[in-house]
């Protein structure tokens, strides 16, 4: 019977996995080696620390509607992509409000996490602690993991010759960088295109005396900004949406997206990518373009070798006199304190069930929380986790036998073990992930039984956002607030902006009602045809 558990890190999913356990009648007890609460998002100018923190400039890029907690809301007046400041504003404010403080014990690190003797039956963990230099070793029943993937850099040193022996410039990784000051005048490579490479990129334009950005991969770049100046996120991430690449042809969707992203911009005449590529990523940047077609930025192919000041790319062109080169390249996972025969089965999430579970545990004790990389927000991932993973723990969702997840994990794993620089393991679609989680916890919506008793709400759920309250409607943890929430979405991202009313402004989301009303005898159809998915949660078909 689990009662106490062990909480490693007060981030997001941290937070969220103590007021989960709170919800389940857990006694949580979280340990977090700084002095606050915030992770990554707690941003500070030392670059000594070994904790990892975003950079002073960054913006989220899900909005505020799609990355919230799925029962406590962004306050209407926050921008819909919130700076770091906010969004820890919004983590203490979580905090206070479900008295989540009183179950954190700060400036504690965990040392290590074993099984105990007796493991096989009992499932329990000891966990020693340290504090202000002061040891201490603890009994849990159960350990939840929230220290995330940013932890490590990865630093590619050995794919880069001279690099180490011959560059006599500044090297360092974007975990180093906080602001543009230290750059100023300089001539700046940056190695890596995704979000932070190219969010590094147009920001340093503007001081740098050239930036260039060198990649070995085709890259579309979308904006946060959609149709009708609406949140990006909350118009592509749908359940219509996903169910038209469940239904359509891999091979149909990949050229509608190609030709949707090449709308903005013809991403070949930039170097960008090729719609004949059949591997890509795509990172969100509004800027990037723009500095390309002013020459501010200079798009280069991968870098061959490094000399005394200069770069040699693999097309054979020479950049001369670089200062400084910026690796964005980004981050290896650890969980140093895991004791060896635990940490060594944990590859990636692939090793583990559901992204979770490590499968070969004799008893469900210990959860990894947050070791995800989603199409949306990897907040509400986590939480979702927490939800599931605490109702295991309290007995409430039953868990497969070993047998089953093993052979579910060896059929997610690759043959050969990958390079991080081509590892795709950590990113999957935000619905058909967190809908799976949400099926195992017995709280995932069901848009056709919600047709026979709430039109509105259904026709709002399958083809308006997936937003997180959306699994507060059903099963444990049902929020009374998630019908309205999900109904007045529209209207609170439109909120922050409302500070110029014009004479003949209207709503402009007040059209998306017309359009749910007129598509009923098509959502009847699409939730009959929904409902027939794989279950528990589904995936579009592979590319």
């Amino acid at each position: 019977m689990v009662r106490r558990v062990a909480v490693i890190g007060a981030g997001a999913g941290g937070l969220a996995s103590v007021k989960c356990c709170l919800d389940e009648g857990l006694e949580p007890t979280c340990f977090e080696s700084s002095e606050d609460i915030g992770g990554v998002w707690r941003y500070t100018d030392s670059t000594d620390c070994r904790r990892v923190t975003v950079y002073r400039s960054v913006i989220t890029n899900t909005s505020k509607e799609m990355s919230c907690f799925s029962d406590f809301p962004f306050p209407e007046d926050f921008p819909n992509y919130l700076p770091h400041s906010l969004v820890l504003e919004y983590l203490r404010m979580y905090a206070r409000h479900f008295d989540l403080l009183r179950h954190v014990r700060f400036q504690t690190t965990v040392l290590s996490v074993r099984k105990r003797p007796d493991f096989s039956t009992s499932g329990q963990w000891e966990v020693v602690t340290e504090t202000h230099g002061v040891r201490e070793s603890h009994v849990f029943d159960a350990v939840m993991v929230c220290t995330g993937h940013y932890q490590e850099p990865y630093l590619p040193l050995a794919s880069f010759p001279g690099i180490e022996s011959r560059f006599k410039g500044q090297r360092l990784h974007s975990r180093e960088y906080r602001d543009v000051q230290a750059f100023r005048g300089k001539r700046v490579l940056v190695v890596g295109i995704g979000n932070t490479g190219g969010d590094l990129s147009v920001e340093l334009s503007r001081v740098a005396a050239k930036v260039f950005l060198s990649t070995r991969s085709h890259t579309w770049v979308i904006s946060r900004v959609s149709h009708q100046g609406f949140p990006l996120d909350m118009v592509g991430t749908t359940r219509f949406n996903s169910f038209l690449e469940w239904l359509l042809p891999s091979a149909l969707t990949r050229r509608i997206k190609f030709r949707k992203f090449n709308s903005w911009f013809n991403h070949t005449n930039y170097g960008l990518a090729s719609s004949k590529s059949s591997k890509f990523k795509m990172i969100i940047n509004e800027e990037l373009p723009f500095c390309l077609l002013s020459g501010t930025v200079v798009l280069k192919p991968n870098v061959k070798e490094f000399t005394e000041s200069s770069a040699l790319f693999e097309d054979g062109t020479t950049e001369e006199n670089i200062d400084v080169v910026l690796f964005a390249t980004g981050y290896n996972f650890s969980f140093p304190f895991l004791e060896e025969p635990v940490r060594g089965t944990i590859d990636d999430n692939r090793s583990l069930y559901n992204c979770i579970f490590p499968p070969q545990l004799e008893k469900p004790t210990l959860a990894i929380i947050g070791l995800i990389q989603l199409t949306g927000s990897i907040m509400v991932g986590s939480e979702m986790q927490a939800r599931w993973v605490t109702g295991v723990f309290a007995g409430w969702n039953k868990m497969p036998p070993s047998s089953r997840m093993m052979a579910e994990v060896l059929k997610r794993k690759p043959p050969v073990k990958r390079d991080l620089s081509e590892r795709e393991n950590l990113k999957m679609s935000f619905i058909s992930y967190v809908d799976k989680i949400a099926a195992c916890a017995g709280v995932r919506p069901s848009v056709s039984r919600l047709l026979l008793t709430d039109p509105q709400l259904a026709l709002a759920i399958f083809f308006g956002p997936c937003s997180p309250y959306q699994y507060r409607l059903v099963g444990r943890g049902r929020w009374s607030g998630a019908r309205a929430a999900i109904l007045t979405q529209w209207q609170r991202s439109l909120r922050p902006l409302r500070t110029r009313l014009l004479p003949d402004s209207s709503s402009s989301s007040s059209g998306c009602c017309w359009m749910c009303l007129l598509a009923l005898p098509a959502a009847l159809t699409a939730a009959w045809l929904f409902s027939k998915c794989p279950q528990p949660g589904w995936s579009p078909r592979a590319g």
